[in-house]
């Protein structure tokens, strides 16, 4: 029996930490990306980069990228169902920057179209999972509620446009944060919502001048 067949309350692997929470980042990170994913760079810091392949972080990421769950037996596989798929991927270890959290990986995907997403992502204990940057943006993103991730230009009336397209589905809003490089240039606003968003949704977001794009996230 090796590690990755021990059964944890609700993960596979040895370290929530490590394997649970690794995998919830980049389930989130994929999410984060619409087209077909053609390969996906992990860059790993602190203890992740110490242990990730002890720990099983590295199948862990493959499989949140491929969509599976913490409780997936399929975990222990990942690598050849992500050969099965297609999926490229590299892994990077960068023991020099010391001034971040010890669990933390930057995942930069580059879809079928050669558009690159970077997210930055940290493990929080328990299998918890928090994204701290998109695009070089600083955010703060758990994925603890239905959550709805807009790019928009930082201008007037976008985040009241939006609102308005909410109250028209009858989703109520739990939090709402905007984060933004510089004023007037590439934000993101991040709305938790007690409902869940659908595509017709999404599409009317998108339909909004200066959106550049929309994207749900399931609750876990």
């Amino acid at each position: 029996m090796s590690v990755f067949d021990i059964i944890g309350p609700n993960m596979i692997g040895p370290s929530s930490s490590h394997t649970a929470g690794a995998l919830r980042i980049a389930r989130l990170a994929r999410n984060m990306v619409k087209k077909p994913v053609k390969q996906v760079r992990f860059i790993l810091y602190g203890s992740f980069a110490q242990t990730y392949r002890g720990h099983g972080t590295d199948r862990a990421l493959v499989a949140g990228m491929l969509g599976f769950d913490t409780e997936d037996y399929r975990i222990k596989e990942s690598f050849a169902y992500a050969k099965k798929a297609g999926l490229h991927y590299i892994f990077e270890t960068n023991v020099i920057k010391k001034d971040v959290h010890p669990n933390t990986v930057d995942i930069i995907i580059t879809d079928q179209e050669e558009e690159k997403t970077a997210i930055t992502g940290v493990s929080i204990g328990g299998g918890r999972a928090v994204i701290k940057k998109i695009n070089g943006v600083d955010i703060d993103l758990s994925g603890d509620y239905y959550t709805l991730v807009i790019r928009h230009r930082d201008l007037p009336g976008v985040v009241a446009g939006v609102t308005n397209i909410l109250s028209q589905f009858d989703i109520n809003i739990a939090f709402m944060k905007l984060y933004r490089e510089n004023k007037g240039t590439i934000a993101y606003s991040i709305i938790e919502t007690d409902q869940p968003i659908n595509e017709d949704m999404i599409d009317k977001i998108e339909e909004l001048n200066n959106v550049f794009s929309a994207f749900s996230i399931e609750k876990h």
